[in-house]
């Protein structure tokens, strides 16, 4: 293992993954801080004080529960208002949705093997899955993340594959390695890739990669519809195209 960098702040990096814990938790005690974090509790106070006294914890005076405040969404405000690249998806998600109708997205791969999506439109007609900026869904099980997978080398599409949690998160989920692979090569040779009810029940979803301005792959374009007014049949031949007009669109103005 590595010897640890002197340039590694341990304090900060402690009190960053406390704020990390709270992705899974609406709020936590000071023991659920420590075990959570694997640190003592006598380090879990003096970090989730320091956060309380910047305005990143409220802690319930009632409770002594910690939650998160407002103050921390804007840790990830200048990643989403400054990226140029977003600045003009938002444009062209806009289009999309007004040509099929249907919720689109654009989500970007965290270190962990999720797409995380940063931005969305919904169509007014319903009111669709509460899905904020920010939430993650595992790669192996959306279309995003499996047309990003699609651009990988062999060996380590191979290594994910083996690695990354296989969860049934519906009856629909593949967990199946030698079906993941086909789904993957599949997305390789059509260059977008779907996911049907893998993650939400009743959700169909196809999506297409967004390369930056460098040609490297940076986040997919993503269009969700609802079964069964959409066949997975209906979805590939109308939004398969569709979404790979709109990534390519996003990224020749990356």
């Amino acid at each position: 293992m590595a010897e640890p960098s002197p340039l590694m702040i341990q304090s900060l990096e402690k009190g960053l993954a406390v704020l990390e814990s709270f992705r899974a938790h609406a709020s936590l005690t000071l023991q659920e801080i420590a075990r959570e974090n694997g640190i003592t509790m006598g380090s879990a106070q003096r970090v989730a004080y320091t956060l309380e006294q910047g305005g990143y914890l409220y802690k319930d005076p009632r409770t002594k529960r910690y939650s998160v405040t407002v103050k921390a969404v804007g840790l990830g405000y200048s990643y989403l208002y400054r990226q140029p690249l977003f600045q003009h998806a938002h444009a062209v998600l806009h289009q999309v949705n007004q040509e099929c109708g249907e919720i689109v997205n654009l989500g970007v791969p965290d270190d962990q093997d999720n797409m995380v999506f940063v931005m969305r439109v919904a169509p007014a007609r319903h009111i669709p899955e509460y899905m904020p900026a920010g939430t993650r869904i595992p790669c192996v099980a959306s279309a995003s993340g499996r047309a990003l997978w699609a651009l990988l080398p062999p060996a380590e599409l191979d290594r994910k594959l083996r690695s990354v949690a296989r969860i049934k998160h519906t009856p629909r989920s593949t967990t199946d390695i030698a079906t993941l692979r086909a789904f993957i090569d599949e997305a390789r040779r059509d260059q977008y890739a779907y996911a049907d009810e893998e993650f939400y029940a009743a959700d169909l979803n196809v999506a297409a990669v967004v390369h930056d301005d460098k040609g490297m792959p940076m986040g997919a374009l993503n269009i969700s519809v609802p079964k069964p007014r959409w066949s997975l049949e209906r979805a590939r031949g109308e939004l398969g195209p569709l979404v790979i007009r709109a990534a390519r669109a996003i990224s020749k103005h990356s």
